[in-house]
Parts: structure tokens; C-alpha cells; sequence
């Protein structure tokens, strides 16, 4: 069993995924922070691919891409320092990035190498859904992985379902239309779309992301769905840390 089922399998509410840029703040940072997250009780992490231009990122994002890019992060040093943290880092692992890069290092190929470096699934937000039923799903699912969907409010619940029905892992539900990075509560739209994804019933589970920073945001994203993603709140915390063990394990703490 993949990872992540394995995870929804155990685990019905309250799951907490990490994302943070591969190579920021340091280049050698991934596994120190991967095995961190893992030892403060993260049940799942996501790993960006730097990229020059990460449209649905907010600037916190887009400046940690940047960069990692000016470190000298790869894909295929990422890669090879997945396979390195995976000696020590247990829970599921997914890469999330744009297709540019990926189609650079040669899609079916990544897809492999992927798997065998201990990635168990991928999220590539600009890789439309119809292209990837026709060209991508069947090299993506012979590799081992599994591949992460977004929804936002304004998809229609007709996409919603065609989407669950594709998925063999979860959702990851966009709580705006917004870029990432948005520090507020929820409003009574966005709690409406919870609802609304809540009442659908759907075969697969999902977890709610943009606007995850505080205890506050968690507990109502897992008052709805499967449990939330930080990732904009995350970067900053670790762009301003001074010891990246002890801040990473309070970091989480705030959360829960």
C-alpha cells in the first residue's frame, strides 16, 4: 500500500501536511528539515521544486523558490536528497512543483526516478486534468505514484466529482481563489465551500490549504475535511529561524 493511503487509512481527521521549498534556507537544508518535521509529529510532508515562475505562489513562496534556485537546487539534487532523508524520514513523501522542470528532466523518467528516490506522490498544479487521463496517468500510476488534485471554490461540483473519481490518494482543497500566503480567517464563503465539499461525500478525502497559520485555521479546516496544509505560514517561520530543530518542533506545537 502507497503511503498516503496507508496514512487516510489509519488516520480519518486531523492530519497535518507541511510544505516547504527544497534547498531554502540552505541548499543541504531538505532532510534536516524533512526529519524535523517528521520527529514534531507531521503526519505528512510536501516538497516544492524550485521554479522561476511559480504563478499560484504568494511572495513568501516565490521568494524561497528564488532562492533555493540561487543555492544551486536541481531537481536532480532534490531527488538525490530524498533518496539520502528516506534512511530516516518514514512518513509519506510528495513533490509539488510546475511541469516546466519537470518535462526539462523528462516526465517518465522523473516519474521513475521519483518512486525510486521515495517520492509516493505529486502535486503539478498546471498540468491540465484532461491531458493528464490521456498522456500522463497510466506512466504516473506504472511508477508507483499518486497524483494530488486541486479544487478551488470556483470548480463545479460536476469537475469536483470527475476529479474523485481520478484520485486514488486525496484532494487538496484551495480554501481561495487567491494566491498562497493569505493571513486571515475564514469568511462565510469559504466555510459555505467546506460545507459544501462535506456534503458531497466523496470517495476519496480532502485537506484544506491557503490560509493554514495558526491553531485557529487548522482546527476549523479539520472540522471540515481530513486536516489542512501550511506552507506560506512554514516558510517564514524557518526563513527566520536560528536553530531549525527547536523551531520547526514549536512551530507545530502552535498548530495543534
Amino acid at each position: 500500500m502507497n503511503r498516503i493511503e496507508e496514512l487516510f487509512t489509519k488516520k480519518k481527521t486531523g492530519i497535518l501536511s507541511v510544505f516547504y521549498t527544497a534547498g531554502f534556507p540552505a541548499l543541504n537544508d531538505t532532510g534536516t528539515i524533512a526529519l524535523n518535521l517528521q520527529q514534531a509529529g507531521v503526519d505528512l510532508i510536501e516538497i516544492g521544486i524550485p521554479f522561476s515562475d511559480p504563478v499560484a505562489d504568494g511572495p513568501v513562496i516565490q521568494q524561497s523558490s528564488k532562492q533555493a534556485i540561487d543555492n544551486g537546487m536541481t531537481v536532480k539534487l532534490l531527488l538525490s536528497q530524498v533518496r539520502e532523508l528516506r534512511k530516516q524520514v518514514h512518513i509519506p513523501i510528495i513533490l509539488m512543483g510546475y511541469l516546466n522542470p519537470v518535462m526539462q528532466y523528462g516526465i517518465e523518467k522523473f516519474f521513475k526516478d521519483a518512486f525510486n528516490a521515495g517520492v509516493d506522490g505529486l502535486i503539478l498544479p498546471d498540468m491540465p486534468f484532461d491531458e493528464y487521463e490521456i498522456v500522463y496517468k497510466t506512466a504516473m500510476e506504472s511508477a508507483g505514484l499518486r497524483n494530488i488534485f486541486l479544487v478551488s471554490p470556483t470548480t463545479s461540483e460536476a469537475r469536483i466529482r470527475k476529479i474523485d473519481q481520478a484520485t486514488n490518494a486525496f484532494i487538496y482543497a484551495v480554501s481561495s481563489t487567491s494566491t498562497t500566503g493569505t493571513k486571515q480567517e475564514f469568511d462565510q464563503q469559504q466555510l459555505a465551500y467546506f460545507e459544501r465539499l462535506r456534503n458531497m461525500k466523496l470517495k476519496n478525502p480532502f485537506l484544506i490549504g491557503f490560509g493554514i497559520y495558526n491553531k485557529n485555521t487548522f482546527s476549523t479546516a479539520c472540522s471540515y475535511g481530513a486536516g489542512a496544509i501550511v506552507g506560506s505560514a512554514f516558510i517564514k517561520a524557518i526563513k527566520e529561524s536560528t536553530a531549525l530543530e527547536p523551531d520547526i518542533a514549536a512551530f507545530v506545537s502552535s498548530l495543534r
